[in-house]
């Protein structure tokens, strides 16, 4: 949500929030700006966990799905188009005699998200601003061909609008997955385990005692309890870089994500990285995979004694840590 349209549309754009009711934030980030809200009276809808824990930490009222009604309904846009689509839907449909104003930079697709509304419904008003637009109209409108539900794809795996992957498994996490040893052994995780190919691959080896799947995004995690039915596997709504397991691990795997937005981000990774070895046992071993440009070797170093790329191609890397080095916290 870019407090600079939304403000320049209140002042300028004959934008008007109504007196009195709930104002419902959906997919709002976790540092966006309220100075035009009374906060009393805002209500985020937010399933990514680090921006749900941080609505809380500011003690804005915060869910993982709308209820509604709504006074007002603000769309912050995903780049998943079907997302952005699913959640102007549900936002439509729960403020039924108020406003929905959808507000999205040009790379995340607002243009055409205003050209789709603009053929289906009379918009009230829009500005644009700081690379994006903001736009408006009147609630209440039929968008259930918007509302898309969570599909199986032909392997039986259930995924949803906007996870990571929805199609099919990420050859990077086949490529992991491929490079696992046959042997492995003990309490392991999986760090970003997304909507569960990953950790379902992996329990296909018998010496895993349990396997704790840690994902941020509530939605793909909500898929994958459904995916994974191995009674090892445990589930775990939560920032992987900040999880602790409930005693230490012998082993990690993971293909972290490495964007913020549409801004490749190393230090992801490398959180990640400095994550596993914080959770490993001394002994604890971690795989990952990584696109092959990316810096993630240094992090490696501070954090382990050894590292070793163990597979790849012009892709991918595959590389083993052993031995952490940081201390359990």
């Amino acid at each position: 949500m870019s407090a600079d349209r939304l403000s320049y549309a209140l002042a300028t754009g004959g934008l008007v929030l109504p007196d009195s009711g709930t104002i419902a934030l959906f997919g709002a980030p976790g540092d966006a700006v309220l100075d035009a809200f009374d906060p009393s009276r805002v209500e985020v809808v937010q399933g990514f966990f680090p921006d749900h824990a941080a609505w809380l930490r500011r003690g804005v009222a915060t869910r993982t799905d709308p209820v509604g009604p709504y006074a007002t309904a603000i769309v912050t846009l995903p780049r998943a188009r079907n997302l952005a689509e699913l959640r102007i839907a549900e936002a439509c449909a729960l403020t039924p005699d108020g406003l929905v104003i959808v507000d999205g930079a040009k790379t995340d697709g607002i243009e055409s998200i205003a050209k789709a509304l603009r053929a289906r419904l009379p918009l009230l008003g829009q500005v644009s601003k700081a690379h994006g637009k903001c736009l408006w109209f009147q609630g209440g409108a039929d968008l259930s061909d918007w509302r898309h539900a969570p599909a199986h794809l032909p392997s039986g795996d259930l995924t949803a609008p906007g996870v990571f992957s929805a199609d099919g498994p990420d050859p990077a996490s086949q490529a992991l997955a491929a490079a696992l040893p046959d042997t492995l052994k003990g309490r392991f995780a999986d760090l970003g385990a997304g909507w569960g190919w990953l950790s379902k691959q992996a329990l296909t080896r018998p010496g895993l005692s349990e396997l704790h799947l840690v994902e941020a995004d509530k939605t793909a995690l909500d898929c994958a309890r459904v995916n994974v039915t191995d009674p090892r596997a445990v589930f775990h709504w939560a920032d992987a870089t900040e999880w602790t397991p409930p005693s230490a691990l012998d082993g990690v795997i993971m293909n972290p994500p490495f964007h913020q937005g549409r801004k490749a981000d190393p230090q992801i990774g490398r959180a990640f990285v400095t994550a596993a070895a914080r959770m490993l046992a001394p002994h604890g071993r971690l795989w990952l995979v990584a696109n092959r440009h990316l810096p993630y070797e240094t992090a490696l170093a501070e954090a382990f004694r050894e590292t070793t790329e163990i597979g790849g191609d012009t892709r991918f890397k595959i590389l083993h840590a052993v031995r952490p080095t940081r201390q359990r916290r």
